[in-house]
């Protein structure tokens, strides 16, 4: 006995989808424009005035209490910024840069933060002055290029130009906000020792990068 099927020609119609079926909906309030931008900006101030008091070597130290009531103390602002609870998408973006600036380089958490906190509200300074945003971006870009240009050119100094001292201060400023402080000396001269005899050679990509920089 064959099997035998049948087809029936469905016409097919566009309609605007319900949102109630499709779950794309979610009731609330909409908000574009300027209110976006100030709330934004206003979030990431928040979270740099948490972190700024603690910039530098006269920093204030923090005690964080958790739900359970461990006490932790630190001045760091990558673990500052870890203990904390952030919802909005804006602040949890500085909460991203910080973490990612101590796994990158392993200092200037706060910093990062303040600047790029202070940048946020000078541009939407910008913007109710009627300069348009991605006018904006690109003269940060532009800045950046030549602030690094600066750098390069003005003020790297050559390890080799440099004694031992200048580089263990240098190690102890770093450590300043760790939990190696009190030990800086040890660590310090241990981290020296170790850069030292490292030797690195540019590759082509470093040279073209440099020259890319005006470097």
């Amino acid at each position: 006995k064959k099997n035998s099927f049948r087809y029936k020609k469905v016409k097919s119609t566009m309609s605007a989808p319900n949102p109630s079926s499709t779950g794309l909906f979610i009731n609330g309030q909409r908000e574009t424009g300027q209110d976006v931008r100030i709330g934004n900006v206003t979030a990431a101030l928040a979270v740099a005035n948490i972190v700024k008091s603690s910039l530098g070597p006269v920093g204030l130290d923090k005690m964080l209490v958790d739900d359970i009531g461990d006490v932790l103390i630190t001045n760091d602002g990558a673990t500052i910024l870890k203990s904390l609870e952030v919802e909005h998408p804006a602040a949890r973006v500085l909460v991203d840069l910080a973490n990612l600036q101590d796994q990158e380089v392993g200092d200037g958490t706060t910093s990062v933060v303040i600047i790029a906190a202070e940048l946020l509200r000078r541009g939407n300074d910008l913007v109710k002055n009627g300069i348009h945003p991605t006018t904006i971006i690109s003269g940060y870009r532009a800045a950046l290029k030549a602030a690094v240009a600066y750098i390069k050119r003005e003020m790297v100094v050559n390890i080799a130009e440099l004694g031992e001292e200048h580089l263990v201060n240098a190690a102890k400023t770093s450590m300043s906000s760790k939990i190696l402080g009190k030990e800086e000396d040890f660590f310090a001269k241990l981290a020296v020792n170790a850069v030292k005899s490292v030797k690195m050679t540019a590759t082509a990509a470093d040279v073209a990068g440099d020259e890319a920089m005006g470097g």
